[in-house]
């Protein structure tokens, strides 16, 4: 602990600060100070009862005997964001999270982490903190919202962007509005937030059994207090990320995330805590465990479940159990203890929302990697979320330079069935920000094209999305990749099975049109997103704003 750093004459100036804060003399100097970043925001339901959490995080941090220190960090709803320009800035809100977190750690000089998030790129962020500044760290998460009723049928938010597309009138748009998402809580289908939430515990960062408890459920506050407790038992033995995050736990967290068909956000996370541990890690990982490893969970949008029923089904140590044998457990858990030894307890229990490796819900992991000429360093899909008739798909390219332009197209009927949709500069550096393609998808399947058409883009997508959508398309179009040398009437291939994404260009016709073709301008000449574009990683490196030195030595034997 960091006794030092508050006890002497030369610690003076820092105490009276403690002081004048309200903190007494003997929780300055005796104790361990526990850092409480909430990313409490009124604006959105997934953070909006977080200050709840917090008071019940710091009263188990007080009852350990810690020093609890709340302070806020960013938080943003993606939602709000839906369709808008300004959706760009979400993946670039991961790192400034993170830098949130490391600035105000490294200047109060904290003996450890309780970190309160539960969406998107904002947990997301929270883990990248907690590797970064490598110090006894956790975050406690704010759980699922209870899904909706609406007509007698249990909706979620992205039934309201289908029906919005669909032609609703304004009057049931406003019914279905008031019934859609009743409580507090990340959206209870398997998207971005849940998925992390789900990681957290794979990854070591969340007390086993609680990232999915419910936000409505009282147990979410009871084992709240019980993570501000352990937090500071934590700090006293210096449990650090990097003791309890392996290379091992990471490959673990693909195969969970393979296994429950995760947003394919996860992707770009997981490869960014590897860089950040120093660890190697790529793509090819990813394809290695999407061959063995089919996705078990029947959650939206790859079954008719939610993340609610998800969690009293077992949660994420009833997924850990039925991959027991697929997994490495010999690797630490949070507790002091093996996995094998955390695992010994867990009884699998199969169900209609979890289902068992031999009795898998799809014939396909949750997760792929798809290459090609379009994307040789890689694109990504969720093939659990892809309907059969467009597993393959070979037609002609309707090319757009970003999501509204497609949007617009497809609204004013310009595709149809059998069209591969391309949408470009949207990427890490091309947005820049690398933006969740919402409009155009939610057009396609408002217009019920999302069987008959699929779409290929350097951007990333929604958890909540569904259809032949394959992302993450690298070198993106603004690197000059070949997404950028596509042409209206081009032929491409989707074969998801294969794991194939090309067009039927030869090499010598894609030199020809490289010749000719011109990097556009940054899109944002100032402000966070310009620095992103300059600095950040491409999507098959986690697209974090970090020079990594990634030809330096990696430490893989962790």
């Amino acid at each position: 602990m960091g006794v030092e750093y508050w006890n002497g004459a030369d610690a003076a100036h820092r105490r009276v600060m403690m002081k004048a804060a309200g903190y007494s003399d003997i929780d300055i100097r005796k104790k361990p100070h526990i850092g409480v970043p909430n990313s409490y925001m009124a604006g959105s339901p997934g953070s909006a009862h977080l200050r709840q959490i917090a008071e019940a995080v710091k009263e188990g941090i007080w009852a350990a005997g810690g020093v609890p220190v709340e302070f806020g960090i960013p938080a943003t709803c993606g939602n709000i964001a839906n369709g808008a320009e300004e959706l760009k800035y979400e993946q670039v809100g991961r790192d400034i999270v993170a830098m949130s977190v490391e600035f105000v750690t490294k200047v109060h000089n904290f003996d450890g982490l309780a970190m309160i998030a539960s969406c998107d790129n904002i947990i997301a962020g929270c883990y990248l903190a907690a590797m970064r500044l490598d110090i006894p760290s956790m975050v406690v998460t704010g759980g699922s919202m209870q899904p909706g009723q609406h007509c007698g049928k249990t909706v979620v938010e992205a039934d309201l962007d289908a029906a919005r597309f669909s032609g609703a009138s304004e009057e049931d748009l406003m019914e279905m509005e008031d019934n859609v998402c009743p409580s507090f809580g990340a959206c209870p289908s398997m998207g971005t937030a849940n998925t992390m939430q789900m990681l957290g515990e794979v990854l070591n960062l969340v007390l086993p059994g609680t990232s999915t408890i419910p936000a409505t459920d009282n147990a979410k506050l009871r084992k709240a207090r019980e993570a501000g407790m352990y937090m500071v038992q934590m700090a006293r033995k210096n449990i650090k990320p990097s003791d309890i995050i392996t290379k091992e736990v990471l490959l673990n967290s693909i195969m969970f995330d393979m296994a429950v068909a995760g947003s394919t956000n996860a992707v770009l996370h997981i490869l960014s805590y590897a860089y950040e541990l120093g660890i190697k890690l790529n793509l090819e990982d990813f394809e290695k465990y999407a061959k063995e490893i089919k996705c078990i969970n029947a959650v939206v949008p790859s079954g008719p479940y939610t993340v609610v029923d998800f969690h009293y089904a077992g949660g994420v140590m009833n997924v850990m159990k039925m991959l027991e044998k697929k997994l490495f457990t010999d690797v630490p858990s949070m507790y002091d203890t093996s996995w094998k030894q955390l695992l010994e307890n867990v009884v699998a229990e199969e169900n209609e929302v979890i289902h068992s490796l031999e009795n898998p819900l799809f014939d396909e992991p949750g997760l792929k990697i798809l290459r090609g000429n379009l994307s040789p360093n890689g694109a990504i899909v969720r093939p659990t979320a892809v309907y059969e008739e467009v597993m393959y798909m070979k037609g002609k390219a309707k090319v757009y330079e970003g999501d509204r332009e497609a949007f617009e197209a497809i609204q004013r009927g310009d595709i149809v069935p059998g069209d591969i949709i391309v949408i470009r500069y949207e990427g890490c550096k091309g947005a820049p920000g690398m933006k969740e393609l919402m409009l155009s998808i939610d057009a396609l399947i408002g217009k019920g094209l999302h069987k008959s058409v699929g779409l290929i883009s350097d951007a990333r997508f929604s958890g909540f999305n569904f259809g032949a959508i394959i992302g993450h398309v690298s070198p993106e179009a603004y690197d000059g990749g070949n997404i950028a040398l596509v042409k209206n009437g081009d032929e491409i291939i989707i074969d998801i099975v294969n794991g194939i994404i090309s067009m039927d260009v030869s090499d010598e016709e894609l030199e020809a049109r490289r010749k000719n073709w011109v990097r556009p301008e940054l899109k944002e000449g100032k402000g966070c997103l310009n620095i992103y574009a300059k600095m950040c990683r491409p999507a098959e490196e986690g697209g974090a704003m970090q020079p990594w030195d990634l030809d330096g030595k990696y430490s893989t034997d962790k």
